[in-house]
């Protein structure tokens, strides 16, 4: 392996995320809160930190439009459902325990 062998993987690994979470859209952000606390807004967050700590210019909606696949409003509408009350208690009950 060679030095940047770890960086070329770990970059495929992250896009192979990313194309699975635009090919199921019928996964919820607040499911994916629930279950691995973390969501789609979460990862666009990372990416725009780890582009502010290397001196590039990707602010927060941008990173939005990488993870979603396109603007974050669109994905929204097209596939975004309301939060049904068993999620939001599930979500509540999970911020508790944190």
């Amino acid at each position: 392996m060679t030095e940047n062998n770890p960086i070329e993987l770990e970059a495929a690994a992250f896009r192979r995320l990313l194309k699975h979470l635009q090919e199921h859209t019928e996964v919820q952000n607040i499911d994916l809160m629930i279950l691995a606390d973390f969501c789609r807004n979460c990862l666009a967050k990372w990416y725009a930190e780890a582009a502010k700590e290397q001196d590039m210019a990707v602010d927060y909606e941008q990173a939005r439009e990488l993870v979603y696949g396109m603007p974050y409003k669109d994905w929204k509408a097209q596939f975004q459902a309301e939060a049904t009350p068993e999620q939001l208690a599930a979500y509540s009950r999970k911020q508790e325990q944190q």
